[in-house]
């Protein structure tokens, strides 16, 4: 298995299909072989209002793979550091190829605010949507289930913190 080495710039690459894929650069923090962590500054060309948080430019997100769950955690903070809250992606378990980390979003998220009094699951419309439950039925359980597991860690303050 390949690790990735700390200090080293990798891209990250969310597979997002049937939409376009998204690629930005990451600094790797941490990979133990098991969790990888990186940072990047907010990926978008703007800024982006979802109505519960704000990403715009500046922004520096702290994001947690692992090689053996069904989602990441995003640690959202503005500008100044003032940490805005967790965004957090149902996908399949990372990999890493070429060098890179490649994670595939199976459209289910979590928002969780800093405070940790709004706990929001989005896009449960879109994984009905997208077919995965007839596809891939399997998955789609395990996306499910991580959601779940997701939404518990978030009402019991558990995201994952800075390293």
């Amino acid at each position: 298995m390949e690790t990735l080495t700390a200090g080293s710039e990798i891209p990250v690459r969310l597979v997002k299909a049937p939409r376009p894929d998204v690629t930005y650069p990451a600094v790797v923090l941490a990979d133990d072989g098991t969790h990888l962590v990186v940072r990047a500054p907010w990926a978008g060309a703007d800024c982006r209002d979802f109505g519960f948080v704000r990403f715009e430019r500046g922004d520096v997100f702290t994001e947690h793979y692992w090689r053996d769950r069904w989602y990441s955690v995003k640690e959202v903070r503005s500008a100044d550091g003032a940490l805005k809250g967790w965004y957090c992606d149902v996908t399949r378990p990372a990999r890493v190829r070429d060098g890179g980390l490649v994670v595939a979003d199976l459209d289910l998220d979590l928002w969780c605010s800093a405070d940790g009094a709004t706990v929001l699951r989005l896009d449960e419309d879109e994984f009905a949507a997208s077919g995965l439950a007839e596809r891939d039925p399997e998955a789609a359980a395990r996306a499910r289930l991580a959601l779940d597991e997701l939404e518990d860690l978030a009402r019991r303050a558990a995201l994952p913190a800075l390293p």
